[in-house]
């Protein structure tokens, strides 16, 4: 369809639905004249280089989409490029279940409607992504619903798409978008992660092996599920996910690393996972305190898919049960170039963690600095020689190395990755606060956590969402959707995810989760090694009609008969003092610390005194700002229980005292702050 025609029939759209009083949420900024070329102008225009991509998107009707008004991205494969792709379907000796990937004969003709759909969609964005951001390394969700991957190409200095697929002519800005000339179809993995770990034998021949042994190989088979409740109250049209995606992360050691610590055959292995794993649990000595506490047996027999024994130990400490991209590991966003960006997950060994550090450009698991999280001078992170290198950790190999598959990634090392004694009594013996995404795997894997905000709203048909005060580009979570929440009352509980990527909100990592109506659920908490602990959130306050008032249950299950009540209610609807004020606040003692002699120690032990904190300097308000979360009257933080804590279930439970419909509950990320840290005799808790 020509551009007139579309504008003509746009305007009188526009025109029917001003006259009917329609109130739709219509994007109003690309209702113009095409002066250019749209993103099908230009691939029909170059019938040389493009006319077989063309085919395949005439083929599903997306030529016409691409000739209409709207913002997408398109990666463009040569016709000498389809040609070579098409070919290794049709020759693809690997699939011998699904003869030719179903391609009936050789050629374009050969092609199913369904593959055309595949191809073209995974090479199309629903929102502008331009090539000069992408070579630091992105993740980027297709029109397929499947992630692409991108990284620079070391020798030619190229952008490459998934490992592969060059950009040889970048960012062609055109009426309705931008376009990216590719040099190769992008390819993309439709095995499971285990079968693609198998598909590499030159790399993971053991670790699959160690896999297939321990039954996990049968296991990681999850692709999405649809067992969760509807949304009721649809009429605000925020983003509402119909599906939930699941998958896997493996960190595995690559047959080269393991032949450099002597395992060269299954049993050698085998052998490694007794040395580690085997007294883990010991009653005396053991530091595995779920195991531990709990008299598990571990065993060092034959018996494989043995949880508990040695060698699937091993192999579950490596595993994280949702997918995980290598950008994705760790989230600078808003997080100060001082400090170091850190991550906890929980792997499928039982309650137990690993922890991520970016250093240096550098991803390591499990690195352990020495008195972390602590300082001995003021308002600084401390001196170097109190924070020397125990264990520089295990570095992963890098985007380069990363593969991806139908259901998740697998990250090489360049080490041996265990949770040994280092672990919990070292790497993790520090304050550990997670973003509210962090211990959600859905959010990970479904590609929420970090996604932009023009991405929800292309989600959403273009729309923004309003439910009272709260709108903008939020996500709608149903209930059950995310299996470490449970809502208690239904559509009363309305749970929304903000990603908040390009806004200047004063949130950790930029995101937030909010509750509106008579909210009653709980959320899992991450485990943590066994100890005394602070256990705080943190949280942004608001004005009397926007945040609520709750109160804290805490239980060992998500079942109300476990839960007891924690402290007195939080009303989350007090600001603090304003920012040029001395007076401190009375309910929270915040006060202005920059403005203090003793840079707010006194009034940090006052806002403890009170249950109180303030935010840390860790990150700023908005991105770049200079304007620290501590010095912002309204990030605070809560603690809410000091208590020993065990290696296993914790359940939190927040309720709402409020008769009002309206306000909201607001959670950033939650602190595990363990006692020789809080209540260190020879240092202090850094304000980072």
């Amino acid at each position: 369809m020509k551009p007139k025609y579309i504008l003509l029939l746009s305007l009188f759209n526009f025109l029917l639905l001003f006259t009917s009083s329609c109130k739709e949420d219509i994007d109003e900024s690309n209702l113009y004249t095409f002066t250019g070329e749209t993103i099908e102008d230009y691939l029909a225009n170059r019938p040389e280089q493009f006319s077989d991509f063309n085919y395949i998107l005439t083929r599903i009707g997306y030529d016409k989409i691409l000739s209409a008004y709207g913002t997408y991205t398109c990666f463009a494969p040569t016709n000498e490029a389809v040609a070579e792709y098409l070919d290794s379907l049709y020759d693809d000796p690997v699939n011998i279940e699904n003869p030719h990937n179903g391609m009936t004969q050789r050629g374009l003709e050969g092609l199913t409607d369904s593959l055309c759909k595949d191809i073209a969609l995974f090479h199309l964005l629903a929102t502008e992504v331009m090539g000069v951001n992408m070579g630091n390394g992105m993740t980027i969700k297709t029109m397929l619903g499947r992630d692409i991957n991108t990284n620079i190409d070391p020798e030619s200095g190229a952008v490459l798409i998934s490992r592969a697929s060059a950009i040889t002519s970048m960012d062609n800005e055109l009426e309705n978008g931008v376009l990216h000339e590719i040099d190769c179809v992008i390819r993309r993995s439709n095995m499971l992660i285990v079968g693609e770990m198998e598909n590499h034998p030159d790399q993971f021949t053991l670790f699959s092996q160690a896999l297939k042994l321990t039954g996990l190989a049968d296991s990681l088979t999850d692709i999405s599920r649809t067992d969760f409740e509807p949304v009721i109250n649809t009429k605000p049209p925020f983003y509402v996910p119909e599906k939930c995606e699941l998958g896997y992360t493996i960190f595995a050691e690559t047959d080269d690393v393991l032949k450099e610590h002597g395992i060269t055959d299954i049993n050698s292995l085998k052998a490694y996972a007794d040395s580690v794993y085997a007294h883990s649990g010991d009653a005396d000595g053991g530091w595995y305190d779920y195991a531990r506490s709990n008299n598990i047996q571990i065993s060092t027999g034959d018996d494989y898919k043995n949880p508990w024994n040695t060698l699937s130990m091993f192999v579950r400490y490596h595993i994280l049960n949702f997918k995980l991209p290598y950008d994705k590991l760790v989230n600078p966003h808003n997080q100060i170039s001082k400090v170091t960006l850190v991550e906890y997950y929980e792997t499928m060994l039982p309650y137990t963690l690993l922890k991520i550090t970016r250093n240096s450009n550098k991803l390591m698991v499990n690195r352990w600095i020495a008195n972390n999280s602590l300082t001995d001078m003021v308002a600084e992170l401390g001196s170097s020689s109190m924070h020397t290198v125990l264990f520089d950790g295990v570095e992963l190999v890098g985007i380069s190395g990363q593969v991806a598959s139908y259901n998740g990634y697998i990250h090489p090392l360049k080490n041996m990755l265990a949770y040994d004694v280092k672990v919990p009594h070292g790497a993790l013996n520090e304050r550990l606060r997670f973003d509210d995404t962090a211990f959600l795997g859905e959010m990970m894997s479904n590609s929420f956590r970090r996604i932009s905000d023009s991405e929800v709203n292309a989600l959403n048909g273009g729309k923004t969402g309003t439910d009272g005060d709260l709108s903008g580009s939020y996500i709608r979570m149903p209930p059950g959707f995310l299996k470490n929440i449970v809502i208690y009352n239904g559509d009363d509980t309305r749970l929304y995810y903000l990603p908040g990527q390009s806004s200047g909100w004063s949130n950790y990592q930029g995101d937030e989760f909010n509750c509106k109506g008579h909210y009653d659920f709980a959320m899992r908490l991450p485990p943590v090694p066994e100890g005394t602990y602070e256990l705080r959130i943190g949280y942004t306050a608001e004005g009397n009609e926007q945040r609520g008032m709750l109160q804290f249950y805490m239980g060992s299950s998500s079942e109300l008969k476990t839960m007891k009540a924690l402290d007195i209610p939080l009303d989350m609807r007090h600001v603090s003092a304003d920012n040029a004020n001395l007076d401190p606040d009375i309910i929270t003692g915040w006060c202005n610390w920059t403005k203090l002699d003793d840079k707010g120690i006194e009034s940090d032990a006052n806002m403890r005194n009170l249950g109180y904190m303030r935010g840390p300097l860790y990150y700023t308000v908005g991105i770049n700002s200079g304007n620290y979360a501590r010095n912002n009257p309204k990030d605070l933080r809560r603690i809410i229980a000091r208590q020993e804590f065990k290696q296993g279930e914790y359940w939190l439970r927040f309720k709402s005292v409020l008769d009002a419909d309206h306000h909201q509950f607001h959670l950033d990320y939650i602190e595990f702050c363990p006692e020789n840290v809080y209540n260190n005799t020879r240092y202090a808790e850094d304000m980072y």
